[in-house]
């Protein structure tokens, strides 16, 4: 641009030439001006002073930043931060003493703060703790029960709430009590119509786990679990984050059903729901065509609870200080290297023996094997 106006070409000519403003020409011949082209400055700097007019004098800086260290070493209190280093500048009679916010921003400036910043690291993938999940290539259907409502006059209600993983398929039953049978029957027919996932995740509640009074419980809902070819998945007690997607359903639930509206009855109740759970399922239907396809019910099944178990149950738990999980009423050593870490332990009935994996969530793809341990399914018939 700088040798076409010496050669004799127009400002506005070359800027419309190389398609830069008229200005942005101005300012690199003025820069040029009297100069050979080899020996100008072309690096591009900012307009104005290379160095604020209000910054702190460098010698003023060196002298807070001696403070800080004389300070540390030597004062009764230990007090060596901002608002000590302002109130020695102050005995000091300074002229001019910057405020204690400067002080700290010349501290950081300068790289000679002790505190560690917050390292944020990124979530671990939607379903991490089971890789078949967390690649996608399997669905995930979590469940929960919202009781200690009621509705005027004394109806007590309790809900039964589901929603997929990756799908966001949802659905919600309110009923006078959710039973263990009445679970399975809801659960039936929600996956007679919309088909079977891989994965059926619930919390430690009896009405899907079983009576906890017991070792080696299998309960109803286990049961139909594995009698459908899904596996059941118990998530940790006392933990947060791995029921955070069903969590996150029953508030909506909560806050857009239950306490938008008073309702006069259940069956009043039952229709708001129903009207809710059509619009959620019309708002998420572009996830579910980007899921992994559900496997189609099985024609002329009929739930066999007293058959011989088999398939898998994974538990979700943590170690305690001695390396050790509490799991279907037993106690099971695993190692004391890894201590208050989360394990996924993968019930296999059929090959009898249960398998415990190392979970991180800072390395949710590396899930080493810690032990293998034989066990020895129970085979006494299940008592309706």
């Amino acid at each position: 641009m700088v040798s076409a106006v010496r050669r004799g070409v127009s400002l506005r000519k070359v800027a419309w030439k190389f398609r830069v403003h008229l200005r942005t020409v101005q300012r690199w011949v003025q820069r040029a001006m009297g100069r050979r082209l080899d020996r100008v400055a072309w690096a591009d700097r900012p307009d104005g002073c290379r160095r604020s007019a209000h910054r702190v004098a460098t010698c003023l800086e060196d002298r807070i930043l001696a403070l800080r260290r004389e300070l540390k070493e030597r004062s009764a209190l230990g007090e060596y931060g901002a608002v000590a280093i302002h109130r020695t500048l102050i005995e000091e009679a300074y002229a001019e003493v910057p405020s204690v916010r400067t002080i700290g921003r010349v501290l950081d400036r300068r790289g000679a703060l002790d505190g560690q910043r917050r390292v944020r690291r990124a979530p671990p993938p939607r379903g991490w703790y089971l890789p078949a999940v967390a690649s996608g290539h399997a669905e995930l259907d979590s469940f929960d029960i919202v009781d200690g409502l009621v509705i005027r006059g004394g109806l007590d209600v309790q809900v039964l709430n589901g929603i997929s993983l990756l799908g966001g398929l949802c659905v919600s039953w309110p009923e006078a009590s959710i039973t263990a049978k009445m679970a399975v029957k809801r659960l039936v027919q929600h996956w007679r119509q919309f088909g079977l996932p891989s994965y059926a995740q619930f919390d430690n509640d009896t009405v899907f786990q079983g009576a906890h009074q017991w070792a080696d419980s299998f309960g109803r809902v286990t049961r139909l679990c594995l009698n459908l070819g899904i596996v059941p998945v118990f998530t940790p007690p006392r933990e947060t984050g791995f029921q955070a997607m069903i969590e996150n359903y029953n508030g909506r639930w909560q806050a857009k059903v239950w306490s938008r509206f008073e309702h006069a009855s259940r069956e009043a109740l039952c229709q708001r729901s129903a009207a809710f759970v059509v619009a959620a399922r019309q708002r998420t239907a572009v996830r579910r065509d980007s899921a992994p396809t559900r496997r189609p019910f099985p024609a002329h099944w009929s739930l066999n609870l007293r058959a011989a178990l088999h398939g898998v149950v994974i538990c979700l738990r943590r170690t305690d200080h001695a390396g050790a999980v509490e799991l279907l009423g037993h106690r099971f050593q695993l190692s004391m290297q890894w201590l208050h870490r989360l394990v996924r332990a993968e019930v296999h009935l059929t090959d009898q023996c249960i398998r415990f994996y190392a979970l991180r969530r800072r390395q949710p793809d590396d899930q080493p094997l810690l032990k293998e341990i034989p066990y020895a399914p129970p085979t006494k018939h299940f008592v309706d």
